[in-house]
């Protein structure tokens, strides 16, 4: 079991962002739930590190169109390999935030492809949400296509379960911290804004409406029960973003999966981790 220094703090809200969520909750729960609706769709940007620059400099990049959303992404290509491999950014993630696991399924002979979600690095749009990732990959699916396997970081895992649900066709897939319940995030979420939990509620309630149906169906766990592809599900005990519960839910509706467990990670540096890059690599290879 991988293990590691004590894991990071998670991304810290803005003081004003606090105060204003509570002045609103004071005033109305209507206006309170529409203000964390704007923020639970708007991907806070960040500069792209310097360790990411390498993969952002050599890869190929392209602008593609979504059709469904009216959008465009950012792709790159890295590698030069024959087959083709996926990897999936999570919230207020870019697509060369996986740059050390591309990095070394490049040097194995894959082929890497990425992109930035929407409203994220330099896609289109000033919000997003998961039916966005989906739509992109399903797209990039349709252009690039076909990938041998997909790598998916938090969000972009969830998203990736639900794209192979609805028929992304894959060898293998490996899901990184990737959360499960629609539900249980939107309490997590309002819980980390100070808000009364009723605001949670209320928030899934009008995602509801605004996707057309119960969101509580993009819950991992619901898609994971309708995927035969062999998956690995990757999580760290130490993850303040999302729970090691997650992952445990997941495997456990999964017909054909695999659970790593690390210790110390947490929720980023997972992704750097070269025990953890290994053993990805190694089920990923059993394929072959």
């Amino acid at each position: 079991m991988p293990k590691a220094k004590p894991n990071h703090k998670v991304f810290s809200i803005p003081k004003y962002i606090l105060l204003t969520g509570k002045v609103l909750q004071f005033l109305s729960p209507k206006l309170a739930t529409d203000f964390v609706l704007k923020l639970f769709r708007t991907p806070f940007q960040f500069k792209r590190p310097s360790r990411e620059e390498k993969m952002y400099q050599q890869a190929t990049k392209e602008m593609l169109r979504i059709p469904q959303l009216q959008k465009r992404i950012q792709v790159y290509k890295y590698g030069s390999g024959s087959k083709k491999i996926l990897l999936i950014h999570g919230w207020a993630g870019r697509g060369t935030q996986l740059y050390k696991i591309g990095e070394a399924l490049a040097e194995k002979g894959f082929q890497i492809v990425s992109f930035d979600a929407t409203a994220h690095g330099d896609s289109d749009g000033k919000t997003s949400a998961m039916p966005e990732y989906i739509e992109s990959i399903l797209e990039l699916d349709k252009h690039l296509g076909p990938f041998e396997f997909a790598i998916g970081h938090s969000l972009g895992g969830m998203a990736l379960l639900q794209a192979a649900k609805d028929g992304f066709q894959l060898k293998r897939i490996v899901s990184i911290g990737a959360g499960d319940s629609i539900l249980d995030i939107c309490k997590q979420f309002v819980n980390r804004l100070g808000l009364q939990p009723k605001i949670a509620l209320l928030l899934k309630e009008k995602m509801d409406k605004l996707l057309g149906m119960d969101s509580e169906l993009l819950s991992a766990n619901v898609a994971a029960k309708k995927i035969t592809i062999p998956t690995l599900v990757v999580h760290d005990k130490k993850d303040e973003d999302v729970p090691v519960s997650c992952a445990k839910q997941i495997r456990q509706n999964l017909k054909n999966g695999e659970l790593l467990i690390t210790d110390g990670l947490g929720h980023r540096r997972i992704l750097i981790d070269n025990d953890v890059i290994n053993q990805i690599i190694n089920f990923l290879s059993n394929d072959e």
